[in-house]
């Protein structure tokens, strides 16, 4: 619809102005109905350059209108919007639109099968995966779903920073739990990690234990005298529980990469061998510098100490020139607001290596923190992790779809309160429980009428007139455009807010009305409505990873 006002309202201004295709023409939706369909402020937006009155010019390019049968009426309003009122019988059709695609609905073409790599969650190996992790991977899989419906070819990775001082303080704590040391003592490494969690990869270590994760099968030794097996095994111990987690979340990877494995097949040395070449380092008190501020940060940075071993940042630039060299032309990071600080380093390690990478790149989203709340108090502990909630503490108290949808219901740039008693709570209030339980009503409608749901795909839709009716289908018609702005803005949120208002619309009209009337045309027209409304929800639901019951 929005294509053919588009194309009417280029029709009426061609003769006012030059290259009126190349116009932007933006059309909204009034809050009012009694405002229309869409209004356009194509009038205003064009007065100053053809020195005319907006309200006048707006009158004159309806004048100009070419006659459609999808518009019954255009008005003018305020100081100068263009009103258009939809016929009934064009809304109708979006009934048969959805019907007829069914769960390819929103689905669109705009990334015309590009690559996009999506690296997402990341979590060091050193404890099961914490809220935080959960709202990464939440907002993560979404984005990958979002850009899949948008015609994108989604490559799902997880990056493991398995090297480094928090890989050192693991193995100490674990070999110092397997050699009987408790964590209250002061021979307890002072930056070690106390959960319980470490005492049972102590005692698997011991046990002579198997683990598998992803790529590799460790066997622990039970050698307390050889401290590299020590390290290998907790790692991978640690990554086959964070693959649990993930499992538990319904998400799935395509790609693992490893921090070590940069140093170990050399990427990272041969990055800063490159940016060396580039001359944008220099020698400075026995540290290696970049010189980031040719690229718009403060300060520069330090790449290899004066001790000796590179700073955070250097292997990140080596990943993501390797991502770049995979042929990943777009890239987007899901990660926690604390990375903010490094996003300007990398990209400036990035340019420096004068390899063709654009600026900008790679794209960022970044979540904020999120509170857990339990009986109106904050929940800080966890009694496997010992020091944060874990992910899987919320999926065993409300479940993958609830801690999935609060996880991804907001902005992430928002803070977030995870009110556990609400994502609990069988109530209206709860939105995932009262989206989730529209689907359920439709579903039990269809159950009671028995017929075959394909019929209804050809059915007259005519006697669809009623205020409900014509909201519902508004809303259905709005779901392709929340498709693609919320892949635009990689804004999951986007998708569940308009979730919540499909769901009002549903229950104000199954409130308000009988769909097994005696009518048989009536009949036929509602069920083939609340149907369309069943498959729209369905896909919503499917893009935030929410399951969409049949019965509740």
């Amino acid at each position: 619809m929005k294509q053919i006002i588009s194309a009417l309202i280029v029709q009426a201004v061609t003769p006012l102005v030059e290259d009126a295709s190349q116009l932007s023409i933006v059309l909204e939706r009034p809050k009012s109905a009694e405002h229309g369909d869409f209004a356009c402020n194509i009038a205003m937006q064009l007065a100053k350059t053809l020195k005319q009155n907006p309200r006048a010019l707006a009158q004159q390019i309806i004048d100009a209108l070419p006659s459609h049968p999808a518009i019954e009426k255009v008005d003018i309003a305020g100081a100068g919007f263009i009103n258009f009122f939809v016929a009934a019988s064009a809304k109708q059709t979006i009934v048969q639109q959805v019907l007829a695609a069914g769960a390819r609905f929103g689905e669109n073409q705009q990334g015309q099968g590009q690559a996009v790599q999506v690296e997402f969650v990341s979590a060091n190996p050193t404890g099961p995966l914490h809220v935080g992790h959960g709202r990464g991977a939440a907002v993560g899989d979404c984005l990958c779903r979002l850009l899949h419906a948008n015609g994108w070819d989604v490559t799902r990775e997880f990056y493991y920073n398995d090297a480094g001082a928090q890989i050192d303080n693991l193995t100490l704590s674990v070999l110092a739990r397997a050699q009987g040391i408790a964590t209250d003592d002061p021979r307890f490494p002072a930056d070690g990690y106390r959960g319980e969690y470490i005492q049972d990869i102590a005692q698997a270590y011991l046990a002579k234990a198997s683990v598998h994760a992803d790529d590799i099968a460790v066997t622990a030794s039970g050698d307390l005298n050889d401290v590299d097996a020590v390290r290998q095994f907790a790692v991978a111990y640690l990554r086959h529980e964070q693959d649990l987690d993930l499992q538990a979340f319904k998400i799935k990877f395509d790609v693992f990469s490893l921090e070590s494995a940069l140093y170990t097949e050399g990427k990272v040395e041969h990055t800063v061998q490159s940016l060396i070449a580039s001359g944008h380092t220099y020698a400075q008190e026995d540290a290696l510098w970049l010189r980031t501020t040719d690229f718009g940060d403060d300060k520069d940075r330090v790449m290899r100490k004066k001790e000796g071993g590179y700073t955070y940042f250097v292997p990140d630039v080596a990943y993501h020139r390797d991502k770049w060299q995979r042929g990943f032309t777009r890239v987007i990071n899901e990660q926690g607001a604390d990375h903010h600080s490094t996003i300007t380093r990398v990209r400036a390690g990035l340019q420096a290596l004068n390899i063709g990478i654009p600026h900008g790149w790679p794209e960022y989203v970044l979540h904020q923190m999120v509170t857990v709340m339990r009986g109106g108090e904050e929940v800080k502990l966890s009694k496997r992790a010992g020091s944060y909630v874990t992910l899987r503490d919320l999926i065993e108290e409300v479940g993958c779809d609830a801690t999935r949808y609060f996880l991804a219901a907001r902005s992430p740039d928002s803070q977030l309160v995870f009110d556990i008693d609400l994502a609990r709570a069988q109530t209206n209030d709860n939105p995932v429980y009262y989206i989730q339980y529209a689907h359920a009503r439709i579903c039990s409608v269809l159950q009671q009428w028995g017929g075959d749901v394909a019929q209804l795909q050809h059915v007259a839709l005519s006697p669809l007139q009623s205020a409900n009716e014509t909201a519902l289908m508004q809303l259905l018609s709005q779901y392709s455009e929340v498709v693609v702005s919320a892949c635009q803005s990689l804004a999951p949120h986007l998708v569940a807010n308009y979730l919540k208002d499909l769901a009002a619309g549903l229950h104000s009209y199954y409130n308000d009305s009988k769909f097994l009337v005696d009518d048989e045309a009536t009949k036929l027209a509602r069920l083939a409505l609340i149907t369309a409304t069943r498959t729209v929800l369905q896909n919503g639901l499917h893009l935030l990873g929410v399951s969409a019951p049949e019965k509740m």
